[in-house]
């Protein structure tokens, strides 16, 4: 077992990071303190040199003895540490100086920091008349900046080399403790699950570290051994109970309690269905034991028949039924199926000369995270003692606000079946135009939905409405065989225009739709070329390897791709260079970018760009005014569509308005 970055190496940079800063503030506050601390010194020096020759230099400036003054401030002992010596006057004025060291250069920023250079300023007061107060002079002193300059850049450089060989040795040995207390225990119990088998890992328990008895890692692995015996206890429960029914051979309480625990412990989606049977409870004194098995047998075997290979399907009691429908993740789902578990129900039994109708009453639970199993469990039951109290035949729901949801969903997929039955949807098309002949050369078909007053529209939530009624595979597979229809009449006249159609993210993730659309060409005999899907940028478009394993059938099959929206999916324009390996055949510039020609035209120019390297058909979309056309035209795009040229119309219109004659050219389209 490797690991990319061991723990180690983690806690020494974290370690020596936190001890950095650390040595950085404390090498400030003692470089301040040693600095100001040899100011002090200095100054004391310098007062006492200063009081040395105070009373014969004020005889000397009393007498305005010039001379002598100079004699006895050369006779000062510098001693290394002063550097000039002046004699200032009581307005200010510069009477003598003399300097003891020649003046180097110190930073100006170390100058400022430190207060460099250090000086004091000594009165020189009348020996004659002792009780002026007035000074004659002053005497002033400075030291030697550059020796104060290199007494702190040699106290700094003793403090780095001190602290920071102190914070490696810190470090080391921090590091070396927390390695043996922490990351040594960690690392044995990782190299001892990672090298148990499969077949012992159900009944393996982790061995508590010496000196770890009392603190996290122990906690850790005594909550890994108590969950290894939980399972293995629940395990042993099902293996020593009897987990089927014998008449039923379905799997009893006690096997679903176990894998709804673990449903639960994994949070998948799921839903309980507790199916209570009245039929069963009301003739159990009126039918024989091989008619009630009957029943019984019937019953489990038409139930079974409704779910899907992973929901399980259990007998609690001597009349009661439950479900574990695993991925249900939203209401309207366990609602779909628990209808069609009820009518399945309902249907007529045989049993000897008489027919008996069973009834049932049904209550869901849905699971959602919140709940353990047994509590799930329970609310089933409570939604389905409620479901029988309202009636035969009823379906109730744990929680009132789920009920709402389904029954809304419900009704919603029943109204939009009923419009696609009824005819109230419809295919229109809409030209796609040459820019530069304006010849209709290819068309997009659009859904429509007629309005309460008898016109026709894309009412703006019906996408989503379909959406969320899942019903996007269903009507988009009506649409697909509407426009292979289309294709197919016109084509036995000898008219290959070709036809878009729109294909959803749904529909592209539908296991069943490349077989489908196979069997569609087939049916209708499409000519290879005349049929385009036009796939919107998502998340399986980014994903070129799924991408190819889905349209490469359908190219070969003779079906063109198109890129819908390009630029405003998931992938934008951050992946192009991903694309390349995509079976695509045209590029559909979103209407959203041709709004803003030709003043803004970068984007679209890079876009037109990248698709003529790729050797890429472009139709822009939404074009509606004839600046846009002819920068269209100048940018080298073949194909456009919008209100400028043609807005959609129903299929005769457009047979007749567009539709060219066979043998003869494509209609222009005059504006």
């Amino acid at each position: 077992m490797r690991v990319s970055r061991s723990l180690t190496i983690k806690q020494m940079a974290m370690v020596a990071a936190v001890a950095v800063v650390f040595i950085f503030i404390f090498l400030v506050i003692q470089l301040f303190h040693f600095v100001q601390q040899s100011r002090y010194n200095t100054a004391v020096q310098m007062e006492s040199i200063a009081r040395s020759v105070r009373q014969p230099l004020s005889t000397a400036i009393l007498k305005a003895n010039i001379p002598e003054a100079e004699a006895i401030l050369n006779g000062i002992q510098p001693a290394g540490i002063v550097a000039r010596a002046d004699v200032v006057l009581p307005n200010q004025f510069q009477a003598l100086r003399v300097r003891f060291l020649p003046e180097r250069p110190v930073p100006v920023m170390v100058a400022r920091l430190f207060e460099i250079p250090v000086q004091i300023s000594l009165p020189l007061y009348s020996t004659e008349r002792p009780g002026n107060p007035q000074p004659l002079a002053y005497l002033v002193l400075q030291a030697d900046s550059w020796r104060m300059y290199k007494f702190i850049l040699s106290t700094l450089s003793t403090l780095v080399t001190t602290y920071f060989l102190l914070a490696l040795i810190l470090t080391v040995a921090i590091t070396w403790c927390i390695n043996r207390l922490i990351v040594h225990p960690l690392r044995r119990i990782a190299r001892e699950l990672n090298g148990l088998d499969a077949g012992d890992a159900a009944h393996h328990q982790l061995t508590l570290p010496r000196l770890h008895h009392d603190d996290e890692i122990g906690m850790l692995v005594r909550s890994y051994n108590r969950n290894q015996q939980t399972v293995m206890r629940q395990y042993d429960e099902m293996n020593s109970l009897t987990t089927r029914f014998p008449v039923t051979d379905l799997p009893n309480k006690a096997l679903l309690m176990a894998l709804l625990e673990q449903a639960v412990l994994s949070h998948k989606p799921s839903a309980v269905i507790v199916v209570a049977c009245e039929t069963l409870h009301d003739a159990a004194g009126a039918l024989s034991d091989a008619q009630r098995e009957a029943l019984l047998t019937g019953m489990a075997k038409k139930m079974k028949a409704q779910l899907m290979p992973r929901m399980v399907l259990a007998q609690v009691s001597q009349y009661d039924f439950a479900i574990l429908a695993h991925d249900v993740r939203e209401p309207w789902q366990a609602m779909s199926l628990s209808q069609k578990l009820l009518a399945a129900i309902n249907e007529p039994v045989a049993l000897g000369n008489s027919a008996l109708r069973p009834t049932a009453s049904i209550g869901i639970a849905m699971y959602f995270g919140d709940t353990g199993g047994e509590q799930l469990y329970r609310r089933a039951v409570s939604a389905a003692l409620s479901a029988r109290r309202a009636g035969k035949n009823q379906i109730q729901f744990f929680d009132e606000q789920q009920l709402a949801l389904a029954q809304q969903r419900l009704t919603e997929e029943s109204d939009l079946l009923a419009a696609l039955d009824s005819g109230a949807f419809a295919v229109w098309l809409q030209p796609q135009v040459a820019l530069t002949s304006g010849e209709v050369v290819s068309a997009e078909a659009l859904l429509r939905q007629r309005q309460p007053d008898g016109s026709w529209a894309l009412p703006e939530d019906l996408i989503e409405r379909i959406e969320h009624a899942g019903l996007m595979v269903h009507i988009g597979s009506w649409i697909l065989e509407e426009a292979c229809r289309l294709l197919a009449a016109w084509q036995s006249r000898g008219v290959m225009m070709p036809l878009s159609v729109n294909l959803s993210a749904l529909q592209l993730l539908d296991d069943d739709m490349v077989d489908t659309l196979l069997a569609l060409l087939h049916r209708y005999h499409i000519e290879p070329g005349t049929l385009i899907l036009e796939v919107t940028e998502s998340r399986r478009i980014d994903d070129p390897d799924a991408a190819v394993a889905i349209l490469r059938p359908l190219r070969n099959a003779g079906v063109r791709v198109a890129l819908d929206d390009f630029g405003m999916g998931y992938a934008s324009l951050r992946q192009l260079h991903r694309m390349k390996s995509l079976p695509l055949d045209v590029i559909k510039i979103d209407k959203s970018f041709i709004d803003d020609l030709p003043e803004d035209c970068s984007l679209v120019s890079a876009m037109i760009g990248m698709a003529h390297g790729l050797h890429l058909s472009v139709i822009a979309e939404g074009v509606e005014k004839p600046e846009q056309r002819q920068w269209l035209i100048d940018a080298g795009v073949e194909i456009a569509q919008g209100y400028l040229f043609a807005r959609a119309v129903p299929p005769d219109r457009f047979e007749k308005e567009y539709l060219p004659a066979p043998g003869a050219s494509h209609t222009p389209v005059h504006k």
